[in-house]
């Protein structure tokens, strides 16, 4: 490739970084980096889950019904972007801990908190409203919408949709899948327990005062539908078709496995899926310890940059200083990344960012040093550079893959703190990856030329000689 044009594509990689730079820069109001609760502050919960008694088949899908109900809670709180998730550690000879966390930004008053999370969920059947008209509803939120009215936050005088009854979850003996051959129907609907043509269903049994309750309501709404409640949020809305008497009913419907198993659980929870009892790690985290965390973390990293750029130059003269132009570019790039994907950075992400700088420098100076070797040998610049490249290349992939594999294991196997360093620090590699190979072999070349001069061999050499 002549000379001309790959200064051509060297001024315009850095002119992109430029951009991306500045990109980064003006993007930080409008969309800045999403920040761990390490960073930015509140309060993390960690329960252990009590599975003692549970059939390990049905322990996954507990753990999501769990996970799910505790979700729901989290978001009554008014609680921005909480965070909500299941956790597994394996603990030797000992078997494996199930654990649920639950990240809480912004949040202060722990002990409401606690006491949301932990309260047994409420499971209510409700009837139709007579006075309720859904399109009188539809035309109201249509005239809204035409005279321009921002319809959210808006308070409509509606009358509430389903009427409460004295059929509630503490009446559910039991709910459980079943299964039989034949067409599933599409609409969900309360029907008899018999042998039905749709797979898979959903039998429930009430005890005797729960069953004639049913039998009331039934009766009473043969055609219209009854609004299953869980902790005030519509789980299921069955069609009657027939008054079901003896407490027994299916709710039919086109239910895939998995979706019929989710019903299931959360009819069947009167308790929650798995009792996780108090918490056994409370972690409060101000806003102020978050934000002396983030400076920390950037006045960490500005440091060691300075400090590696120096080193790069000093030592290795011009390749060293294309180095760092190119080191610059890949922090850019990672930080973009971590904007674009988005990536939640926590103190522990930020060291695995950090130290993936390192990891990026090293594949610079395994070439430079290639390159050292072939102009004291006596080769051309460009061929030295050349060879360099061609040389360090087999080095710098086996070491990364190497870390890939590490960050891979860490990110798999790790808790959520060593997901955030796991993620960071193999994002950073693969980016480092393509910051030596190709921003440094470009601009090099874009700098090498063809001719030779003394001048020429000294900046591109290294050392003290």
């Amino acid at each position: 490739m002549k000379i001309w044009t790959l200064r051509t594509f060297a001024f315009l990689a850095l002119f992109a970084g430029l951009v991306l730079g500045y990109y980064l820069y003006t993007s930080q109001d409008s969309k800045p980096f999403e920040l761990g609760l390490d960073l930015s502050g509140g309060s993390r919960l960690e329960y252990s889950a009590d599975i003692s008694g549970i059939p390990s088949a049905d322990i996954d899908d507990r753990m999501e019904a769990l996970r799910e109900i505790i979700e729901r809670r989290v978001n009554v709180l008014g609680v921005s972007e909480p965070v909500v998730q299941t956790e597994t550690a394996r603990l030797g000879q000992d078997g494996v801990d199930h654990r649920l966390i639950v990240e809480l930004p912004g949040i202060t008053d722990i002990d409401e908190a606690i006491r949301t999370i932990g309260q047994t969920p409420t499971l209510e059947f409700k009837i139709e409203n007579p006075e309720f008209d859904a399109n009188a509803v539809q035309l109201q939120i249509k005239e809204a919408i035409a005279n321009g009215t921002d319809i959210q936050g808006l308070n409509f005088d509606f009358p509430e949709q389903y009427l409460d009854t004295e059929l509630t979850g503490r009446y559910l003996k039991r709910a459980r899948v079943e299964f039989t051959q034949g067409v599933a129907q599409g609409t969900q609907n309360f029907g008899q327990s018999q042998n039905l043509t749709g797979t898979p269903y959903i039998s429930i049994a009430f005890d005797g005062t729960g069953g004639d309750l049913f039998e009331k309501i039934t009766g009473e709404n043969v055609g219209k539908t009854i609004a299953i409640y869980l902790d005030s949020a519509i789980i299921s809305a069955p069609v009657v078709q027939t008054a079901i008497a003896g407490g027994e009913a299916v709710i039919t419907g086109s239910f895939t496995p998995e979706e019929a198993r989710e019903l299931v659980g959360r009819l069947n929870s009167g308790a929650l899926p798995i009792p996780i009892g108090e918490p056994v790690s409370v972690t409060t985290i101000g806003p102020s310890l978050g934000t002396e965390a983030i400076n920390a973390g950037i006045y960490a990293g500005i440091l060691g940059f300075i400090f590696v750029v120096l080193y790069m130059v000093l030592w290795y003269r011009l390749p060293g200083f294309l180095g760092s132009v190119a080191l610059l570019f890949y922090a850019i790039l990672t930080l973009s990344l971590f904007k674009v994907i988005p990536v939640t950075l926590t103190a522990a992400g930020i060291a695995g960012f950090i130290i993936s700088i390192g990891i990026a420098v090293d594949g610079n100076i395994l070439i430079f040093e290639r390159m050292k070797e072939e102009v004291a040998r006596g080769r051309t610049i460009y061929d030295a550079t050349r060879i360099g490249f061609n040389r360090a290349w087999p080095s710098i992939r086996d070491s990364n893959i190497s870390s890939l594999i590490s960050a891979v294991i860490l990110y798999w196997f790790g808790s959520a703190l060593i997901q955030g360093f796991a993620l960071t620090f193999g994002i950073g590699v693969l980016v480092s990856m393509f910051s030596a190979i190709t921003i440094t072999r470009l601009f090099l070349f874009a700098l090498a030329g063809k001719g030779e001069t003394k001048l020429g061999r000294f900046i591109f050499n290294s050392g003290i000689n």
